[in-house]
């Protein structure tokens, strides 16, 4: 058959799609990860959001459009929270949730819903199925955390770590078929080894790849301390930290239930500064959060402009049912929408600043794809770049950066 298997949300379900695409290209399917038309449809749903559960809709009407009589299975996040809301609609004919994806390929004409419970052990039958340039290893599945405004604990249940011989055979056989590996996971913070929180020991077991380039997905800035910069320096980690803040208030944090200030984030920041030339620091910030106050908004405000990170991901607070937030008091949806383009403001400030900045320095970058006459990759410290050049795909070339232009910057090579 041809198969379409697509994705929406985080890069743990982009992995995981990835392994379930492996699977069924092994027994003989025609696989897709775009919408185009197919005979059946996989789509892999996210709930993190109310907008990302009215996407998940949306693609399956997609898919409808364009091959009326295909059948379409539906799992992820989305289908965990409330399968209910995909069990009417047209064409879809089986549902699971978070568990055991990759069973969906022995069941391709199943029919009804089956929402599995969540293992207390990490289910290592996932396996990744590279591009030409770079892979993703998921190490860690399931959250402790338990924010008040998150429903993922919920849906992915409690956090579980996956041996490190596995993650380390998995790594050494990409090793052979890709230049950059991202490590993973739903709190890749919480990490460990025999109960105990090993990030640092994972990442120092990654020194004898020198030739891949190894990036980290989304940290807490706890785990961020001496031995973790160490090993990551060693061990050919980016030098791009993606350390989730939340709010720039600790009236708000406190809220939130993140066990953190912002002196503590922002000694985080300076360690991390204090060993890296020019780092990517890029966050998450949540806006309108329950109760949020003029003033509150204004210290996250500030705090973000403290830290001048190179990027902020900004999020409309989304009220999530079955969370502590949900009892709170809403903000109102027009202040939530004005104090969100402010910020976005600010972060488009930022951002500028920081690719300016980077102008001084020689990067490198893995070039990835072609695009109106741009080859087009990352450097180390995530900038997208667009060179005009004829450069060979999946090879890293060293560059200065030029301007800003589009998300990224024009960058020319300096050594082929």
């Amino acid at each position: 058959m041809k198969i379409v298997v697509y994705t929406l949300g985080c890069k743990v379900n982009q992995y995981e799609s990835e392994s379930l695409c492996a699977v069924l290209q092994k027994q003989g399917h025609e696989v897709f990860t775009h919408l185009t038309k197919a005979d059946l449809y996989v789509v892999n749903t996210c709930a993190v959001t109310n907008e990302a559960e009215r996407k998940s809709r949306q693609v399956i009407a997609k898919c409808r459009k364009l091959n009326t009589n295909a059948k379409i299975i539906v799992c992820g996040c989305a289908s965990e929270k409330n399968a209910s809301q995909f069990e009417k609609l047209k064409n879809v004919t089986y549902i699971i949730g978070v568990a055991n994806k990759l069973s969906i390929a022995d069941n391709l004409s199943s029919k009804g819903m089956n929402i599995e419970k969540h293992s207390s052990k990490y289910d290592d039958k996932y396996l990744s199925s590279p591009t030409k340039t770079r892979a993703y290893v998921k190490i860690q599945d399931g959250c402790n955390n338990f924010c008040s405004y998150c429903i993922i604990p919920y849906l992915r249940g409690r956090s579980r770590s996956r041996n490190i011989t596995s993650v380390l055979n998995e790594i050494d056989d990409l090793s052979k078929k890709v230049n950059e590996i991202v490590i993973t996971g739903i709190d890749v913070s919480d990490y460990k080894i025999d109960n105990k929180k090993a990030l640092s020991t994972l990442i120092e077991k990654l020194e004898p790849y020198k030739h891949i380039r190894f990036r980290l997905s989304s940290l807490e800035q706890g785990i961020v301390d001496e031995s973790l910069i160490e090993a990551c320096k060693k061990s050919n980690i980016c030098p791009h930290f993606h350390l989730s803040l939340q709010s720039g208030s600790d009236t708000v944090l406190k809220r939130m239930n993140r066990k953190y200030k912002t002196s503590d984030y922002l000694k985080t920041v300076k360690l991390i500064r204090k060993n890296y030339i020019n780092p990517n620091i890029s966050t998450d910030i949540i806006v309108g959060f329950p109760e949020e106050t003029k003033k509150e908004y204004k210290q996250t405000y500030r705090f973000a402009k403290k830290v001048g990170f190179a990027n902020i991901h900004i999020f409309p607070y989304s009220l999530r049912s079955g969370t502590v937030a949900e009892r709170f008091e809403q903000v109102d949806g027009n202040v939530k929408k004005e104090r969100v383009k402010k910020l976005e403001k600010l972060n488009k400030k930022l951002n500028l600043n920081y690719i300016r900045k980077s102008k001084k320095f020689v990067h490198t970058v893995l070039v990835e794809e072609e695009e109106n006459g741009f080859k087009i990759g990352h450097t180390e410290n995530y900038i997208k770049c667009y060179i005009p050049c004829n450069v060979q795909l999946n090879s890293f070339v060293e560059v200065k950066i030029q301007k800003p232009y589009k998300d990224g910057a024009i960058a020319s090579i300096i050594k082929k």
